[in-house]
């Protein structure tokens, strides 16, 4: 059970893309540094826009300097274009070599909590933070629950618990806050 959206991008249509293709959901939150949010989960929308399609497997295969040309196109898909659309074929050549090129395999497939946190952890882009807030929205908006996955789901405000517009506004307060401290504490 996927759910209608995603509002993370400030575009309905983006937002649905996101909530109803796996692999838009991955390369979002490969996306998801050093930009806001909303452009990190647009990305998908605009190379389905420029691709015609989000298909791992032809992503995979496409002259990485071909896929850079795409990423860099004005608007770019991150700040990092170049970086970023490194990141983004690595992670389709594992979705396309591991689970045919699609993504929602990750987490369909998964046996336990456990095994969902390595699948996710293996995907190339996905440190401890991604992992625990894919896990919670597949958790909380996808209805995944996996023997020993809530135990492991973080007890932290993450990006996965935002439902709506006005809580993604709360959520990026606080985190911006919390960097603020953590700056200030360093100094």
């Amino acid at each position: 059970m996927a759910p209608a959206t995603i509002p993370w991008t400030g575009d309905d249509e983006a937002n649905r893309l996101l909530a109803a293709d796996a692999n838009a959901l991955l390369i979002g939150f490969v996306l998801d540094q050093q930009v806001p949010v909303q452009k990190a989960f647009s990305g998908p929308w605009v190379l389905r826009e420029r691709l015609g399609h989000l298909d791992p497997v032809r992503i995979a295969d496409m002259d990485p300097a071909a896929f850079v040309a795409v990423c860099a196109e004005r608007p770019a898909i991150h700040r990092f274009p170049a970086a970023m659309a490194a990141r983004v074929q690595d992670l389709c050549r594992v979705l396309a070599r591991d689970y045919d090129g699609d993504g929602s395999r990750v987490w369909r497939e998964a046996t336990d909590g456990a095994d969902l946190y390595a699948r996710i952890g293996a995907l190339p882009g996905f440190g401890e933070m991604k992992i625990g807030s894919l896990a919670t929205l597949l958790h909380r908006s996808y209805g995944i629950d996996l023997p020993g996955l809530a135990e492991r789901l973080p007890t932290h405000p993450v990006l996965g618990t935002v439902g709506s517009a006005e809580e993604l506004a709360v959520y990026q307060a606080e985190k911006r806050a919390m960097k603020a401290a953590a700056r200030a504490a360093r100094a």
